[in-house]
């Protein structure tokens, strides 16, 4: 759900149907419009699918549109998740480790819902509908689940039965961070480290991690959204000052799956225009 009144700045991660969230990019982009944002980014799944409509819709609504994605990637065991901005469609050797990526996702959406199955009244069918060729994940079975009413909402779901401790779970293929971040810039594009503090994740983003994603290349941090733990960020923080990190602020908003607010936090929009010429991407 998104609010009403004046908002100002980007919010550099929002999802649509292309992956797992609920909204179309055209919605996001009115919505955003309503709210007064200077423009947005869709960073959908490990794909670009909705980018077209996304930056039609921005036109016609009179707001800036940022291309972006996030992609599934793993350090020394751990998922973190990074956000790439202004990356060439056509850059091969991206796009060949996400299309990877995409199918062990799918294989493993496959064979978690044949698990669940044995023990709750769900289907393939239920879990993708009509969007067969979007990034399935275990959002799609937790709704799945809570459309044939055995759990209230997606966040019930995980907790109960779809975390990483559940018989039902099963782990997926990943990409290297610092492989990513590398393929992110040889595509031409900017990486930052998603929600490096998020109160799902087991631990925090070490300062000895993000000095070595730095290192490679990384741009910036997430360190304003509404998931991350205050208690954890300070040494975040510190670490993204000292190794020159930008601080961006997004909301990850999915649309109903998520209690996020499209745009309830930012990035500054003269943070914005530094990566628009890092990566030379066109309003």
């Amino acid at each position: 759900m998104a609010r009403s009144g004046t908002q100002q700045g980007f919010d550099l991660h929002t999802h649509s149907v292309f992956s797992d969230g609920t909204t179309r990019p055209a919605d996001i982009a009115r919505e955003a419009a309503e709210l007064g944002l200077t423009g947005f980014a869709l960073t959908d799944h490990d794909t670009v699918d909705g980018w077209d409509e996304a930056r039609a819709a921005a036109r016609t609504a009179g707001i800036e549109f940022l291309p972006g994605i996030e992609i599934t990637t793993k350090h020394a065991g751990r998922s973190r998740h990074l956000l790439g901005y202004g990356i060439d469609p056509a850059a091969g050797e991206l796009f060949a480790a996400l299309a990877e990526v995409r199918r062990s996702r799918l294989a493993r959406a496959q064979e978690m819902v044949r698990r669940l199955s044995a023990d709750y009244a769900i289907t393939w069918e239920s879990v993708v509908g009509e969007e067969d060729a979007r990034t399935v994940g275990r959002p799609h079975i937790a709704d799945a689940l809570v459309a044939a009413g055995y759990f209230a909402d997606r966040s019930t779901a995980f907790a109960e039965i779809l975390h990483p401790a559940s018989p039902y779970y099963l782990g997926t293929h990943a990409i290297d961070t610092l492989e990513a971040i590398r393929l992110v810039r040889a595509a031409g594009g900017a990486a930052a480290l998603a929600h490096p503090a998020a109160f799902r994740q087991r631990t925090p983003t070490g300062a000895q991690e993000l000095r070595a994603f730095a290192a490679a290349g990384l741009w910036g941090v997430e360190l304003d959204h509404p998931e991350n733990r205050a208690d954890w960020l300070p040494p975040i923080t510190a670490t993204a000052a000292e190794t020159g990190l930008a601080a961006i602020g997004s909301s990850d908003y999915h649309g109903a799956g998520k209690p996020n607010l499209l745009g309830e936090r930012s990035t500054d929009p003269a943070l914005v225009q530094l990566l628009r010429e890092r990566v030379a991407t066109p309003r």
